[in-house]
């Protein structure tokens, strides 16, 4: 599409992210809600919605949604009821979902996202709201029955909508990534998109710039990746354009990705739904949430990426660059954390966490919780480093290997391996004679103004001390007998 055409039109985007909370039951009864179990293992006949059972609300979903609630800048509700959503699908087996419409746990709010590396921008939420989730219909190939599995009938859930103010995929995807960064480091869902306890609907349409009237607005159900999240926004933009600029009238309808194809696709018309209904469910009482509990949810809230961010950058001296990436995920973070406990110099942590580390979690397909090596280890590393018995060069290519498969010291196994700096002046003086003497046109070439060619001799000296020279003495011993 041609750019002339785009900057035609405004583009209006808003996000409803449902999470799965991390509780062990479901939120309104004991069934469990662990994800993995054989299908239709964790029911009951409250889950399957048989009569005469009532409901009892799991109090550690409450205190999730509100622990998002005060991540997010939300207002915590002191007084909220739970409605009935009443529709039915063969996935919903009491005919409605327990839902929050009039008095959600959460209101208003923002989330903080970045657009490059120095600006930021705060996308305004509506709500977060509590509800339960619902079955999984099961569409097999050629086959004209569906299955349903009950299991995640009952599990809790948060959504989080957004207002209309997203302007692009981009601000999109940053504000889902920063959604599951933050579910993550709050531990009340592991963001895990490809199993489903994080979705995405994406509510999106455009008008004419300078229009205040919104256009009508298409839904994208489900997307299960922040790729595929802004893979079909960029789609739908496109599509609603070319709509608009063959004057055709654009429906507001609910429509499905597809991943495969890039595209998406019609389900149902808005107009065609039916009302849903909502009202007080009767079997639940009102829920009062008091100042104090709030104040003790508030105390129990761990320190998150953008606070952590500032105290690395302003505290630690930390780039940042490295404060960003420290603080991407919480592992890494706490493996961060607990490394500085065990050495002061924080940037060589970074360094070693950025280098190194990454390098070898990347080879092995794992993640930092996975890493074998403690972070005292590490930091026995970075101690010889910065006490010059070892090069960096030869701590992370050499040494680093070697203790992820030894438990003994990294002095110990340093000193085995002939690793250590060789502290004989004699010898590294008589090293550095021997390179000068081998190369006499290079040394004239240097005296001659081309200093760059230093970097050549101090090759050949690391290179004749297998790696056992001190690079700064050797560097200052070169520069002396070259002059």
């Amino acid at each position: 599409m041609k750019e002339e055409v785009r900057n035609k039109y405004t583009v209006v985007i808003g996000l409803e992210v449902h999470a799965q909370l991390l509780t062990k039951s479901k939120i309104f009864n004991s069934d469990s809600a662990v994800y993995g179990s054989l299908p239709n293992t964790n029911l009951s006949p409250i889950t399957l919605g048989h009569p005469g059972t009532l409901p009892v609300l799991n109090k550690k979903a409450v205190e999730y949604a509100i622990k998002m609630g005060l991540a997010c800048n939300s207002e915590i509700a002191r007084e909220m009821i739970f409605d009935r959503k009443n529709y039915f699908y063969p996935d919903l087996p009491k005919g409605y979902q327990i839902t929050q419409d009039r008095t959600p746990v959460c209101v208003g709010g923002h989330v903080t996202i970045d657009l490059n590396e120095n600006e930021t921008r705060n996308i305004p939420l509506n709500r977060i709201h509590l509800e339960e989730d619902a079955g999984k219909s099961i569409h097999l190939e050629e086959e004209t029955d569906t299955l349903v599995d009950f299991n995640r009938s009952g599990v809790p859930l948060i959504e989080i909508v957004t207002e209309p103010k997203i302007r692009s995929s981009a601000e999109a995807g940053a504000f889902l990534n920063e959604i599951r960064r933050l579910v993550r480091y709050l531990d009340i869902c592991d963001g895990n998109m490809e199993e489903g306890s994080l979705r995405c609907d994406a509510n999106i349409s455009i008008m004419p710039k300078g229009d205040t009237e919104l256009g009508k607005k298409v839904e994208v159900k489900n997307m299960n990746s922040v790729r595929n999240l802004q893979r079909a926004i960029d789609f739908e933009i496109k599509r609603q354009i070319e709509l608009a600029e063959n004057g055709e009238g654009i429906n507001s309808e609910t429509r499905n990705f597809d991943a495969d194809l890039g595209i998406t696709t019609g389900m149902r018309t808005k107009e065609a739904l039916n009302d849903y209904r909502y009202f007080p469910d009767p079997d639940l009482s009102p829920v009062h949430i008091s100042k104090e509990w709030i104040e003790k949810i508030q105390e129990s809230m761990p320190s998150l990426p953008r606070e952590l961010r500032e105290r690395y950058i302003n505290e630690f001296g930390l780039p940042e660059y490295d404060a960003k990436v420290l603080t991407d995920s919480k592992e890494m973070t706490l493996y961060f954390e607990d490394l500085c406990s065990k050495t002061s110099n924080y940037k060589a942590a970074s360094n070693w966490l950025m280098g190194p580390v990454k390098s070898y979690l990347n080879e092995s397909s794992i993640g930092i919780d996975k890493f074998e090596m403690t972070p005292s280890r590490l930091a026995e590393i970075i101690a010889l480093v910065d006490k010059n018995r070892i090069s960096f060069s030869v701590a992370s290519q050499r040494l680093f290997p070697k203790l992820l498969q030894s438990d003994k010291p990294a002095l110990k196994l340093a000193q085995e391996l002939n690793l250590l700096h060789d502290e004989n002046d004699d010898t590294l003086e008589h090293l550095i004679d021997e390179v000068i003497i081998g190369f006499p046109d290079k040394v004239k070439s240097y005296k001659g103004g081309q200093k760059g060619i230093l970097r050549m001799f101090m090759g050949e000296v690391m290179k004749r001390s297998k790696g056992k020279a001190d690079p700064k003495v050797a560097n200052e011993l070169l520069i002396k007998k070259l002059g």
